[in-house]
């Protein structure tokens, strides 16, 4: 919820907002466009209130709601299946048509409740200032359903569900570390999941190992099943050896957050690359960045890592609305990269990440 400065003696009632933040891909006739989006909008129909709480959600710090925080809360009535239609509709008013594919990444879904309060007129309680005009007579917000907070945050124990030792992470972290029983754990409903990891093994020095989803799929409508096939369909600038047909097509995804047009640069890069070292199950003596983009979200983003290498994209873009991308298996992995002064690179990969461009992705 967003803070208030109301007097004391104002009850407030607590109007809900729901709130949309990540990186929106639109597959259009020119290419592929980007954006990130961070909109809110009334989950109460309402002309009474502010259709959205605007820049707030940037600017002020957030508070989590619990059952001894003051105030009338309004249950949202609005789906936000229905919101997303409308953040959608005025996201791609200004996308030339056709719209072949679109995909949410990265996407925070949240609830937000700001305060107001009734004197005569409905009063924005962060400013103080009225936000309508003069009210029915009859008007009682406490009529609308809604009441008290009834729920709590709830935590998991950080503890190894194998072991019992501690675990480690980042707290933007979605994977914690079990450094004594060499395990990864993912939140899983109420508990922790056990996942699937390995390394590029190396003895380079000055290292931050950074993660990737190494993903095995099947593709309807094209044929991409090994490297063979993607030199063809990406019009790779070489000739396709024997051997080729041997090695099985597996996408790379992000695990960490980045900024939507580095986001599709790196995952296209390392994809096109296929790296093909000794994997091991192995934690490296040396840094780890934090996981911060889930596996479902790296597989919503596997039609735009598709788009981003096919050719030619206008034969090839319209068979996006009927490719199906099905996943079989899935692997986290952790690729070493040299940390320069600016920037960390991968030259077996031909890949540089500015470092800048990490260190802002906490705040997408």
């Amino acid at each position: 919820m967003l803070p208030h400065a109301a007097p004391e003696n104002k009850d407030l009632v607590f109007f809900p907002y729901w709130r949309f933040k990540g990186m929106l891909f639109s597959c259009i006739e020119n290419g592929i466009e980007h954006r990130f989006m961070d909109a809110s909008h009334q989950a109460v129909e309402s002309r009474y209130f502010p259709i959205s709480v605007g820049l707030r959600s940037q600017a002020l710090k957030l508070n989590f709601v619990t059952q001894e925080t003051r105030g009338y809360f309004l249950k949202p009535t609005l789906p936000f299946k229905e919101v997303m239609r409308i953040f959608e509709r005025r996201f791609s008013t200004s996308l030339p048509k056709p719209v072949y594919h679109q995909s949410h990444i990265g996407e925070t879904l949240s609830l937000i409740y700001s305060p107001f309060y009734v004197n005569g007129k409905i009063y924005d309680a962060v400013l103080n200032k009225p936000v309508a005009s003069e009210l029915p007579d009859d008007f009682d917000a406490t009529l609308l359903a809604g009441g008290r907070p009834d729920w709590r945050i709830q935590f998991i124990p950080t503890l190894c569900p194998s072991c019992g030792w501690d675990l480690h992470g980042r707290r933007d972290s979605l994977v914690l570390i079990c450094k004594n029983c060499n395990s990864f754990w993912r939140p899983s409903g109420n508990g922790l999941k056990r996942l699937k990891f390995a390394c590029i093994p190396t003895k380079e020095e000055n290292l931050i190992y950074l993660p990737f989803w190494h993903i095995k799929a099947d593709i309807s409508e094209i044929a991409l099943r090994s490297y063979a096939d993607l030199v063809k369909i990406a019009n790779l600038p070489k000739a396709v050896q024997k051997n080729f047909s041997d090695i099985g097509f597996r996408f790379w995804a992000l695990a960490f957050k980045v900024r939507p047009q580095v986001f599709v640069r790196l995952a296209r890069k390392i994809t096109l690359s296929q790296p093909q070292e000794k994997l091991v199950s192995e934690i490296p003596d040396a840094r780890l960045h934090p996981v911060t983009l889930p596996i479902e979200e790296a597989l919503e983003s596997l039609t735009i890592n598709l788009a981003s290498f096919m050719k030619p994209q206008r034969e090839l873009f319209p068979k996006l609305r009927d490719i199906t991308i099905t996943p079989q298996s899935y692997l986290l992995v952790y690729i070493p990269f040299i940390e320069k002064h600016h920037e960390f690179i991968r030259p077996e990969l031909n890949l540089a990440i500015n470092k800048n461009q990490l260190a802002l992705a906490s705040n997408l």
